[in-house]
């Protein structure tokens, strides 16, 4: 019994960080500071749970073995309130964290989410180690100490497993969360009534036992209506409902809906962890100007394009308009689910698009040139994960083109601290060196879509190009973004470094773009969309 809890006391450990990690997301963003926060509070807290675990068990009493088997057993019970708590708190709190400070709010949340629960558990380890010795006439070797630690860590694998393949896609982080802590609370009256070792006041365990496991109960059955969930949504200029939610290895899809007018028509949106990646009418027409922006400029600079390939999928508007005006477009999309929230909600087809599950690094690694034009629009968090931004990724993507083949980025440029976007510049003309930036004139605004046409050899004269179904709000902005491209020269991107697999030096610019467009995100989300 002993060993099997702290087993799965191991598996609650990582389980916790993990979700924690998706928790945090949507305020906080995915940075190299973001990570740092949690991994170093999962440490601090993991170091001072054993030194308090030694702490306890050193101490002596006239019933020495009953006072171990009671601190071993309560543990686990004192972690999922402590869980619990943190559920109930961070809805409130983590907002207001990160509009105070990304970083600095960053490692209070992980403070407030992951201390308690994580000290608590750890402080386990060093007690079973007690139990074993107290229990023994002859107290060599390490007295089991290797063994407990062997068992937890094993615990802890398979803690990430779990989480990772079964509760991570089919329950919400915050439903997972409160599970965990279920799970700690009947641990804790397991031992109450199965432990083999003494124990003090069993009575006391059994209560904190069902507390825990009550009140997380409590809290599962009751998550939609304490998070809002089911609330209307004052957002972007409509009040929306949550129509589904979906949960992958990727991040928390949530898909918006507003209630129909007289005439049945609304509108839909693909909502990732904080971000808007499309929104539609009830005719499955886009009202994002990216998508009308990214066709516009493959039909201009490519107008006899037959074979396109395009690197990310969101909600597959782009591709299903390429495809319908006879391109042959092949789709690489990392997360299922992706591909079925685009069938279900967004209108896609993909009987007339190839769609290839895989990462898009893997596949262009791997590519032949055989294509016309490359549209890439990858994002996870607040940018495009460095390894799709490193001078290697641009050269095995220059190799899946025909010779005059180019290539079209949707990427985000911030306006007021344009250092990041330099170094994607660079890095981009040492394998596509012919370069034209286009972004709309959109005054106000600091972060925005900013798109770019490269290509190894110089770039064609545009076509003039007319798009079906463009909405009047977009309309005029398109066509003048696309009058004015404009020539990237050596003297702008003369700060720029060159991002490469081995060494990315641009990390810490790259950071503090992400985290500046987060601030954004943050100051504009309502709460309710935030907790996934």
């Amino acid at each position: 019994m002993p060993f099997a809890i702290i087993f799965l006391s191991g598996g609650a450990i990582l389980a916790l960080e993990l979700l924690a990690s998706r928790i945090m997301t949507p305020y906080f963003g995915v940075s190299l500071y973001i990570w740092t926060g949690i991994l170093s509070i999962t440490l601090i807290s993991l170091a001072l749970g054993y030194w308090w675990g030694g702490r306890l068990a050193a101490g002596r009493s006239d019933d020495h073995s009953g006072r171990l088997g009671l601190l071993f057993a309560l543990m686990p019970a004192l972690a999922g309130l402590a869980i619990v708590l943190a559920c109930a708190i961070y809805p409130h709190v983590f907002q207001p964290l990160a509009r105070w400070s990304l970083v600095g709010g960053a490692f209070i949340a992980c403070l407030i989410f992951l201390f308690l629960p994580l000290v608590t558990s750890s402080a386990m380890n060093p007690l079973l180690v007690a139990l074993l010795l107290d229990g023994r006439s002859s107290q060599g070797g390490d007295g089991g100490a290797g063994r407990v630690f062997f068992v937890s860590t094993l615990g802890s694998v398979a803690g990430v497993i779990v989480t990772a393949f079964a509760l991570i896609p089919n329950i919400s982080n915050f439903s997972a969360t409160l599970l965990v802590a279920a799970v700690l609370g009947i641990l804790s009256l397991a031992l109450s009534f199965r432990m083999s070792f003494r124990m003090q006041r069993r009575g006391l365990v059994r209560i904190a036992g069902g507390i825990t496991l009550a009140v997380s109960a409590l809290l599962i059955w009751q998550a939609d209506e304490y998070t809002g969930r089911e609330d209307k949504i004052a957002y972007s200029g409509a009040e929306w409902r949550v129509e589904a939610t979906r949960s992958s290895l990727f991040g928390t899809v949530k898909i918006l809906r507003t209630a129909g007018d007289a005439d049945g028509r609304f509108l839909r949106m693909y909502f990732h962890d904080g971000l808007i990646q499309n929104t539609v009418d009830s005719q499955y027409r886009s009202i994002s100007f990216y998508t009308y922006a990214l066709e516009a400029l493959t039909r201009s600079y490519a107008p006899s394009a037959r074979q396109a390939l395009m690197l990310g999928l969101g909600a597959g508007i782009v591709p299903g308009r390429l495809a319908r005006s006879g391109i042959q477009m092949d789709v690489v999309e990392i997360d299922p689910v992706s591909v079925d929230v685009a069938q279900r909600f967004f209108g896609f087809d993909n009987k007339s698009v190839n769609v290839y599950l895989s990462d898009a690094r893997t596949f262009v690694d791997q590519c032949t040139p055989r294509y016309d034009v490359a549209l890439v629009d990858l994002f996870n968090g607040d940018g495009t994960p460095d390894y799709l931004i490193t001078r290697d990724f641009f050269r095995s993507l220059r190799q899946c083109l025909k010779p005059g083949g180019i290539a079209v980025f949707n990427t985000f440029a911030n306006l007021e601290n344009p250092a990041a976007y330099r170094h994607l510049l660079a890095t981009l003309k040492s394998e596509l060196p012919e370069i034209l930036l286009f972004q709309p004139d959109w005054p106000g605004n600091t972060h925005i879509n900013s798109f770019l046409v490269a290509s190894a050899a110089p770039l064609p004269e545009p076509k003039r190009v007319t798009l079906s179904d463009v909405p009047a709000a977009h309309g005029a902005d398109l066509w003048d973004m696309l009058a004015e491209p404009r020539t990237i020269t050596a003297e702008q991107i003369a700060s720029g470094k060159i991002i490469r697999d081995a060494w990315n030096a641009a990390a810490m610019d790259i950071a503090a773009d992400q985290s500046s467009f987060r601030q954004s995100v943050i100051d504009k989300a309502p709460p309710a969309l935030l907790v996934n």
